[in-house]
């Protein structure tokens, strides 16, 4: 754990890492917000669930748009307006409700889409900020390790928010969006920090191809992710037991946890584009025996060891990210993976729907399964472009 001590006593290191986990709390609160909101207006189910399906997507759409911008124009300038433009959204649903559909639809694209992109700055803070790749390394893997915290601790204050009632809980989950923002942004890192010259071309960092198949990789294993969540929830219900999903995530997120702090906690020798082909084959591991769906006990002890690989995989992609990123688009790219990830998991929760309707619970969990192959596979046969090598030109090169 040397690693993670010496990187968050670095200055602004824990301020920008615990602001951040502030401002990304909406992340894990949004989409219940929503659909508590929706039901307790009146509003059934499919509109509740399209609702929060629109607004994941939204984010999804958002966070590229809004990096590139952040990469033009800095952090600050960004990051707040944003901020406040989802928090109105949140606030203007909790105004208005589910009637008229209209306004209801317009309010979860604004809080969406104006989700700022914080996890994004924060990874191209990162380099600036710490002291060699070591550090970087750590930083990135106590990163995707506390994400579990936001999935986690996210829902509890939306289910305590709506204790007083569902308008409360839209207002708190947008209110911390935009008091973690201002944590981040109005630290020195943040306010110094400028992206590099980049090449004038629409595409941005889409151009790396190495990126390119890191992206698609990582969406598979956003659909792992997203059938894991509907996956477990038709379990509970064959089994009867209420608190069965809610077990098997905490499972989950508690291997995640696990293994993102222990995949930091030393440092590794190699290329991490070598490294991550072994973490994906370890990730699909985990996920393929869930079809398996046995008692709670020994399915309980398969979530966790499904999470072990989760952190790695996504930390040790942040590293890749830094390398296979063009000049000038860093947090472009950064953005992409979350937007990669979540669109994955969306597709994923259709997924897990079809192989329920199919074939009960061990089709709802074989999704998982699939997903997990397949991000490995796409990964090995684009293994080409992910090797070193020079980055495209810089704008000044290109013109």
């Amino acid at each position: 754990m040397r690693g993670y001590v010496l990187f968050l006593r670095r200055p602004h290191a824990a301020r920008l890492l615990g602001g951040t986990l502030l401002g990304r709390l909406p992340n894990g609160m949004g989409m219940l917000a929503v659909v508590l909101h929706v039901r307790a207006d009146g509003g059934g189910y499919p509109l509740a669930g399209t609702l929060a399906a629109v607004f994941g997507l939204a984010t999804a759409a958002g966070q590229p748009v809004l990096g590139r911008v952040m990469d033009r124009y800095g952090q600050p300038s960004v990051l707040l307006p944003a901020s406040c433009a989802a928090a109105a959204g949140f606030a203007l649903l909790a105004l208005a409700g589910a009637d008229p559909l209209p306004v209801a639809v317009a309010a979860v694209i604004l809080a969406g889409f104006a989700t700022p992109p914080l996890e994004a700055g924060l990874r191209a803070l990162w380099p600036d900020v710490l002291d060699g790749p070591e550090q970087v390394d750590a930083a990135y893997a106590l990163d995707a390790a506390a994400q579990e915290i936001i999935f986690t601790v996210g829902p509890l204050l939306v289910v305590a928010a709506a204790v007083l009632n569902t308008e409360a809980a839209l207002l708190v989950t947008g209110a911390l969006g935009v008091a973690g923002t201002l944590v981040v942004a109005l630290s020195g890192p943040s306010r110094r920090w400028r992206g590099e010259p980049r090449a004038a071309d629409w595409a941005g960092p889409l151009r790396s191809p190495g990126l390119r198949v890191l992206l698609l990789s990582l969406a598979c294993a956003g659909i792992a992710l997203g059938v894991y969540a509907v996956a477990v929830v038709a379990y509970a219900e064959e089994r009867g037991s209420d608190a069965a999903s809610g077990l098997l995530l905490a499972c989950m997120a508690g291997g995640a946890l696990a293994g993102g702090l222990g995949y930091g906690a030393r440092p590794w020798a190699g290329e991490p584009h070598r490294r991550l082909r072994w973490l994906l084959a370890a990730l699909a591991a985990g996920y393929v025996p869930l079809v398996l769906a046995p008692g709670l006990p020994v399915m309980s002890v398969l979530a966790f060891v499904s999470g072990v690989s989760l952190a790695p995989v996504l930390a040790c992609s942040f590293s890749l990210v830094d390398r296979l990123a063009p000049a000038g688009t860093v947090t472009e790219a950064f953005a992409w993976v979350v937007a990669a990830v979540g669109a994955g998991g969306s597709l994923g929760s259709f997924v897990a729907g079809v192989g329920q309707d199919a074939a009960g619970v061990p089709g709802a969990f074989a999704g998982a399964g699939a997903g997990g192959v397949l991000a490995l596979a796409l990964y090995l046969l684009g293994g080409r472009t992910l090797r070193p090598g020079a980055r495209p030109a810089t704008a000044e090169a290109a013109l």
